[in-house]
């Protein structure tokens, strides 16, 4: 019987040739994932939830930053 198809999502991760350039390591549920920056990657749909969850907290980080830089 053939096995059946997992189910990926095409991601593709920021990359600057800085701080943002080497590969990114995800683990979930004990599974871990080395993922190349600036190329579209396929991945299972728990590791992009991973990422996309760290990306909203990144940005909402970013944005109470700069209001407590504003009040000072």
């Amino acid at each position: 019987m053939a096995e059946a198809k997992k189910k990926t999502e095409t991601i593709r991760l920021f990359s600057d040739g800085g701080k943002y350039k080497g590969d990114l390591f995800v683990s979930v549920n004990g599974v871990n994932y080395q993922l190349q920056r600036g190329k579209n990657i396929e991945v299972p749909p728990e590791v992009a939830e991973v990422i996309r969850h760290s990306q909203e907290q990144d940005d909402q980080t970013a944005a109470r930053m700069e209001e407590l830089a504003n009040k000072a």
